[in-house]
């Protein structure tokens, strides 16, 4: 329900609305993206005066390029997600514009974090959130806040089965490589920049990563739409994904879930509603 359909509106505007204030002469800004942070970013640039690049795998969803296009946004498509990551990086470094990443940039991650602090003031007896893990700066913003919290409230990631970043990192007690598979959580797809602050924070900081099954992503964005008439991208739906897998220790307990985007294009909705 946020401006652009997702919740990355918060950390694109603070992280420009910072970057104008400490950098004032700066005119233009590139980022990378599977879809939602671009399009967030494209609305934040627009408003704040800037010149915005946004490097997207060429299989992020029409429904988010359009988006950003229409925005006044300049779009460079990419083969994945990791070349769309590694081509905005070299086009920041040979043009000296700086480079917003969609994780792992404090202010994004500062900005994501809001979202938890007005879940906890509106419920602050929750006993655990649910949050779509990617890149990790959701999660580890969410996950400062909680600690900072007055009662104790578990965090728990939700990673799609296709995309294992974080379940191999923390395994291997570093950021590792994995092979990425076609998903429908694609805004959750991909590796992360070597040494990204989110591991740590997320190693640190949550208290679990469950994996997602596809099959479990598409029950919760169908079972979203039926049942509470709401529709949810794939990495949208990956929290309410998790919870209908089980296994997560929360029988009893007051759970706030997070619903990050809806921007799926129609035919990929057409086809888990039909």
């Amino acid at each position: 329900m946020q401006p652009g359909g997702s919740f990355k509106i918060r950390g694109a505007e603070h992280a420009l609305a910072q970057l104008k204030r400490h950098q004032p002469d700066v005119t233009t800004v590139v980022t990378a993206s599977a879809g939602n942070h671009g399009v967030a970013m494209s609305i934040a640039a627009a408003a704040l005066g800037y010149t915005l690049r946004v490097h997207v795998p060429h299989t992020s969803p029409d429904a988010k390029k359009r988006a950003l296009v229409a925005n006044g946004a300049t779009l460079i498509e990419a083969d994945d997600y990791d070349a769309a990551e590694v081509g905005a990086r070299a086009d920041a470094a040979a043009s000296g514009a700086p480079y917003i990443s969609p994780y792992n940039h404090p202010d994004v991650i500062a900005g994501a974090g809001t979202v938890a602090l007005e879940m906890l003031e509106d419920e602050p007896g929750l006993d655990a959130i649910v949050v779509p893990l990617g890149g990790g700066g959701l999660l580890a913003g969410v996950a400062l806040v909680a600690v900072g919290h007055s009662r104790p409230v578990r965090v728990i990631g939700a990673e799609a089965e296709a995309s294992p970043v974080f379940t191999a990192a923390l395994s291997e007690g570093t950021i590792t490589p994995v092979t990425v598979s076609p998903t429908l959580a694609d805004g959750l797809a991909g590796n992360l920049e070597p040494g990204s602050s989110t591991f740590a924070l997320v190693r640190d900081h949550v208290d679990a990563v469950a994996l997602v099954a596809e099959d479990s992503i598409h029950t919760a964005m169908r079972s979203l739409v039926y049942r509470e008439r709401l529709v949810a991208e794939g990495a949208g739906a990956a929290a309410v994904a998790a919870l209908l897998q089980g296994g997560l220790g929360l029988e009893g307990a007051r759970v706030g879930v997070l619903l990050t985007g809806r921007n799926v294009d129609e035919t990929v909705l057409r086809r888990i509603l039909a």
